[in-house]
């Protein structure tokens, strides 16, 4: 059994995205990557995008993480901050700790394609 299907398929995959931009977009150092972002579109992006990294039926066929990124200067800590949004509505979702490790291994060599700032003076 995959990762998808372990987790609930699709509906659980868009609870999770959901979720997971709530907060995101509630955070202050994160929400200005997104002020002019059209959040449908980067939602259903980013379901397929997790859908196929942990085993679904759907080809992920959007942009590279690195040429996705570039142009938005995240640092090492804005990546991790959102690592944590990801891992807490995991959590609080109900997903297991050993499945929750699981996605994070397939989603953390995408780390050095996503960070492209250095982190701020003091950090």
């Amino acid at each position: 059994m995959t990762i998808f299907e372990s987790i609930g398929g699709a509906p659980a995959v868009q609870a999770a995205v959901d979720d997971f931009y709530v907060r995101v977009l509630a955070d202050p150092e994160l929400a200005p990557y997104f002020a002019d972002v059209d959040l449908a579109r980067l939602k259903a992006h980013q379901r397929a995008f997790i859908a196929a990294a942990i085993g679904g039926p759907q080809m992920y066929s959007g942009r590279d993480m690195a040429t996705s990124h570039a142009r938005l200067g995240i640092t090492g800590e804005h990546f991790d901050a959102v690592v944590g949004h990801l891992v807490r509505t995991l959590q609080d979702l109900g997903v297991p700790d050993e499945t929750i490790a699981q996605i994070g291994a397939s989603l953390a060599p995408l780390r050095d394609d996503i960070v492209s700032a250095p982190a701020a003076a003091g950090q």
